[in-house]
């Protein structure tokens, strides 16, 4: 998976995103072995800086990479979504491409579940919950949003494949400004919830969501579940 850098992203921003992430999933890594607490990090693979020179006119065009693993890879995936927990401008229309070849939003993902509830079991809610919170708190505590579960559906093995993704957008001060703005009715108009929301706010929206979004169904392992919950 191939990820376009946008234009205003700070370098340093990502280089103390980087090496702060490493050491998370570092310390994952051990911690996972011995404690089994989960990670639905896509994995970050490399960062590169593509650019070419037009040997005509002199033009250079410059473009950083950000490479993560293809969390589908070898899965025959029959629907794939990009969920952030918000309902706002998230209904993609299904219109113009077949379904297996289109993203689609947390609105459409919505309708899906209505229609035909994607059931998981308690133990993998459980990993799924405790994953999403202790990956967004590390996001949160670096001042990162605007990421996204992306949740691919395997018609073969009857999965819900999971990971998060797009985790390198910074709180930066215009994005609090305007939400300041915009939640303190400074430039008049009607005051109301900000399009931007702080990382933390964010955060919640974003667990709160995923745990309507993913319903457990019971099982042999259900009072065991609800034991480890603390339910």
């Amino acid at each position: 998976m191939l990820v376009p850098f946008g234009v205003k992203q700070n370098p340093n921003d990502l280089i103390r995103l980087s090496l702060a992430y490493f050491v998370h999933l570092r310390i994952f890594s051990l911690v996972y072995f011995f404690l089994q607490r989960p990670t639905v990090f896509t994995k970050v693979v490399g960062v590169y800086r593509i650019g070419f020179k037009n040997s005509l006119t002199g033009a250079q065009v410059k473009q950083d990479l950000l490479v993560m693993e293809n969390l589908f890879y070898g899965r025959k995936i029959q629907q794939v979504y990009d969920l952030k927990g918000s309902l706002r401008n998230r209904l993609a229309s299904t219109d113009a491409k077949a379904d297996a070849e289109l993203v689609l939003l947390d609105e459409n993902f919505l309708k899906r579940i209505c229609d035909n509830p994607l059931y998981i079991r308690p133990h993998a809610k459980l990993f799924l919950r405790k994953a999403l919170q202790d990956d967004t708190l590390f996001l949160s505590n670096l001042y990162v949003m605007d990421y996204s579960l992306l949740v691919g559906i395997d018609e073969d093995s009857k999965e819900i494949v999971v990971g998060i993704i797009d985790y390198i957008r910074t709180f930066t001060w215009d994005k609090r400004l305007e939400m300041v703005v915009k939640s303190t009715n400074l430039l008049g108009g009607q005051k109301g919830l900000p399009t931007i929301v702080s990382p933390e706010l964010y955060r919640t929206r974003f667990c709160e969501a995923m745990e309507r979004y993913f319903l457990p169904v019971p099982d042999e392992w259900y009072g065991l579940a609800r034991y480890a919950d603390g339910i």
